[in-house]
């Protein structure tokens, strides 16, 4: 099978990163970059061996693929138009500013036989495989994700840059829909929310509790399960983590076997596997949209919540 031909629309942080493992990448070859600066597109472009578009027309003309990391209102918009066009695309997160848009973007992909994978990089994290090898039925999870302020994404809150991220994970792992939300959320740095927590309750009677802020200056991204016969914790930054379980009267501790690798590789890995033979991705649009409305919904109620207290 030959390999596919891919690009990237968006030389931002994430961007950058991006066109560079897919120069490294078997299976692809890199060959159009595309940014409202035309200067920062051709530094890169010269950087890779790839060709500096000058617009949507051209660089869709050279691709089979691409990933799109432009800012998040621009998504729906450029990603319509590959998306008819046949290009497979990975869309960063958030896929869409508006659950409509998502779900539109979800279809479309399907109408066009597209893939459509979403940017939720940590499902490709093997401390998260390495958990739901162990996991059963769980009751009560805890989720933390802190990190120092990004001067990027401040265009949306935490809960979108950041708590999304862990959202997705959460709906992927417990498999029932939720009945309640709880939400706090706090303005330091910028307009949205820069610190946030939110309990959840599902309707299988499972509870799950996530922090989230970008004040901090710490990297901190660790998740706790609970489930009837078990205690599991695992590190995605460091990936490591370790199980409890009660053996008769005594409480034993096992080491989780992690296989470490790069998350960001291994899921562009994956979605070049998906482009050249049409598997369905790790994460589909439908279930990033389903993250993104359950984010949106806490968001709201956060701005609700606070406008409230300034009253």
């Amino acid at each position: 099978m030959k390999n596919i031909n891919v690009g990237v629309v968006g030389i931002g942080h994430i961007g950058i990163n991006h066109a560079r493992l897919y120069s490294e990448l078997p299976h692809c070859n890199l060959v159009a970059i595309l940014d409202a600066d035309k200067r920062a597109a051709q530094k890169v472009a010269a950087k890779y061996g790839a060709k500096a578009c000058e617009s949507l027309e051209e660089f869709s003309s050279l691709v089979e693929a691409a990933t799109l990391a432009t800012p998040t209102e621009s998504h729906h918009e450029i990603g319509s138009i590959l998306l008819r066009k046949g290009k497979h695309l990975l869309i960063e997160k958030p896929l869409a500013s508006t659950t409509e848009h998502a779900q539109e973007l979800a279809v479309i992909a399907s109408e066009h036989h597209a893939i459509l994978q979403v940017g939720h990089v940590e499902r490709f994290n093997p401390a998260l495989e390495a958990l739901e090898e162990q996991l059963k039925n769980p009751r009560f999870l805890e989720v933390t994700r802190i990190s120092p302020y990004p001067n990027r994404s401040i265009d949306i809150g935490v809960v979108l840059d950041l708590m999304i991220h862990d959202l997705e994970i959460i709906l992927h792992l417990v498999r029932s829909p939720v009945v309640s939300i709880d939400p706090v959320g706090i303005p330091v740095l910028s307009r949205g929310e820069d610190i946030a927590n939110v309990r959840l309750h599902f309707e299988n009677g499972c509870v799950a509790n996530l922090t989230a802020s970008r004040i901090s200056r710490d990297r901190v991204r660790k998740i706790r399960i609970f489930q009837e016969d078990a205690y599991l914790s695992l590190d995605y930054q460091k990936q490591n983590g370790y199980m409890l379980r009660l053996n008769g009267k005594e409480i034993q501790r096992k080491r989780v076997t992690v296989i470490k690798g790069e998350p960001l590789q291994r899921e562009l890995a994956a979605f070049i596997e998906c482009a050249r033979t049409g598997i369905q991705p790790r994460v589909t649009g439908h279930e990033a949209a389903a993250a993104l409305e359950l984010a949106l919904k806490i968001t709201t109620l956060i701005q609700e919540k606070n406008a409230e207290i300034k009253a």
